[in-house]
């Protein structure tokens, strides 16, 4: 105790402090009365701050995928596809641009071809223009790729894949409408695109047309095939033959197998009027075209159907823009709920982001207090007594203060990452609170020892003592979390959005912990133990 009281460091220090810490105790009224301002004064940036699942990641590249309305056929597919890359290249920040439409021959990518990806690479950011970050630059590019029956979303490549594997949904909210008919379902869908758009921080909205698709429908006549010898399966057989091909040889280039693939030059099937010519050749060797057997005509039926929970599903996707997920779903369930009225039987249900932001609630909601609860035992079985731990757990809101009021500041939003923050920072600041208990506990003891019956003052005396040499620890722990951490919260790069989530909630809380450690524990430390004299 003697060589902390000498310490150069620690003197120059309860020169600062002394005075502020004699004034608190003689007024500890008002002190415990700024404190109580100070917490309260949190739940205004509280209101401000909004929720996400996890802050947006900057991957360094970008992709773009538009949704088109169902029945585009290849060829104009491609022509779009041409038509963007092109747009998106005249960009100087952009390095390469490739594109892709439909899907390949494997069952674990079912793109159809309304369907866009094309995935942008950028150059590093000290060659793009001055003062250009990547909010503005796909507000540009947003505003330079406009082509009509396109519904635009700009996206991160890794994420967006995660997000479709987990939920199917490639933009931050959708909408998924189940209901058994996909007539109705596309209706409420188109009604939900309307209203969508009218609510604020709507980027796009665009909704599946679950009952918009195309097809060339074959209508074989039975009896017109019997008459001349033909049964289904043989009328099938040219159909698929002679437009959709078969396999008739494989040659063999070195190690390298290729199939043959033979069918009608596309002139011969490229409408459905062209198709009613095909040429049929009958068992008695007559020639006949497939019109003779068949009705050829487009239909309209569902370009594909999704399920869950054995319920046909139509989806939206909802692309958002200058708010988070949290308020903006609130927004849109209110104006939807006002204007929207669902017929019975069917239901709407929120997906993508805002799904997994749930989950993480749900799971939030018991493991913070279950965290609590844990410093609670721990505290209790170090103090034997629960006064002290009263003190330390009443007062933690006050260090929860620091970390609203620096994310504020920051423009932060509520997400697992600022969650983890929070539940580390309650145990650093409870840590440093005990640090304090146990000089001020120890300080008391000893004024026992020298006075039975102790006065007041002396009291007053023996908790500026005991929290006078407690100083230079508490700033050392608080200054050695908050420099530590400065790192995180102001670095850069891939990742980095996350980890300053991370770090600024125990930022913030450190400092105003500090406050709460050095003034506000040691009052309500006087408080108590002057009613017990």
């Amino acid at each position: 105790v003697r060589r902390e009281a000498e310490n150069p460091l620690n003197r120059w220090l309860s020169r600062l402090y002394t005075p502020a810490l004699r004034v608190a105790l003689h007024k500890p009224k008002v002190t415990l009365l700024l404190a109580l301002l100070l917490t309260l004064s949190s739940l205004w940036p509280l209101q401000h701050i909004g929720s996400e699942f996890i802050p947006p990641l900057d991957e360094g590249d970008l992709m773009y995928m538009p949704t088109s309305y169902p029945g585009i056929s290849t060829g104009t597919a491609r022509e779009i596809l041409q038509q963007t890359d092109k747009l998106i290249a005249t960009l100087p920040e952009v390095a390469t641009v490739f594109g892709k439409v439909g899907r390949a021959e494997t069952a674990t990518d079912p793109a159809p071809l309304t369907m866009i990806e094309t995935f942008i690479q950028l150059k590093p950011r000290d060659q793009w223009r001055p003062g250009l970050t990547l909010d503005a630059l796909k507000q540009e590019l947003d505003a330079l790729v406009r082509i009509p029956g396109l519904t635009n979303a700009w996206v991160m490549p890794i994420k967006t894949r995660i997000d479709m594997l987990a939920t199917g949904i490639k933009t931050p909210v959708g909408v998924k409408i189940a209901g058994p008919k996909l007539q109705q379902l596309q209706a409420i869908g188109e009604q939900l695109e309307v209203l969508l758009m009218e609510v604020p921080g709507t980027a796009s909205a665009y909704s599946e047309r679950v009952a918009g698709g195309r097809y060339i429908k074959v209508d074989i006549d039975r009896g017109k095939a019997a008459r001349y010898g033909l049964n289904i399966a043989d009328v099938q057989q040219v159909i698929a033959t002679a437009i959709g091909g078969m396999n008739i040889t494989q040659t063999v280039e070195g190690l390298e197998r290729y199939p043959v693939n033979v069918r009608y030059p596309q002139e011969y099937r490229d409408s459905p009027e062209q198709l009613a010519l095909l040429p049929i050749v009958t068992p008695a060797g007559q020639r006949i075209a497939l019109s003779d057997v068949a009705s050829i005509f487009i239909e309209d039926g569902p370009a594909g159907i999704k399920s869950e929970n054995a319920r046909i599903n139509g989806w939206t996707f909802v692309d958002i823009e200058g708010v988070d997920v949290g308020r903006y779903v609130e927004r849109a369930r209110a104006h939807i709920a006002e204007h929207l009225q669902l017929p019975p039987g069917y239901s709407i249900s929120w997906s993508g982001q805002y799904e997994y932001m749930e989950r993480a609630k749900a799971k939030l909601a018991y493991v913070v207090p279950l965290t609590l609860l844990i410093i609670v035992v721990l505290l209790y079985m170090n103090f034997r007594s629960f006064a002290p731990v009263a003190i330390l757990m009443g007062t933690l809101p006050l260090a929860l203060a620091g970390s609203a009021w620096l994310m504020y500041v920051l423009d932060y939003n509520f997400s697992i990452a600022v969650g983890v923050g929070l539940i580390a920072l309650a145990g650093v600041a409870v840590e440093t609170g005990v640090i304090m208990l146990v000089y001020l506990d120890q300080a008391w003891h000893a004024l026992q020892k020298e006075d039975e019956e102790p006065s007041v003052a002396a009291l007053n005396d023996a908790v500026l003592q005991g929290a006078g040499l407690r100083l230079r620890p508490v700033l050392m722990t608080a200054g050695a979390t908050i420099v530590g951490l400065l790192p995180i919260l102001f670095g850069s790069g891939t990742g980095s959005e996350v980890m300053s989530r991370l770090a600024a909630p125990m930022v913030g809380g450190m400092i105003s912990s500090v406050l709460l450690t050095l003034l506000v524990i040691p009052v309500i430390y006087l408080l108590w133990k002057r009613r017990a004299l």
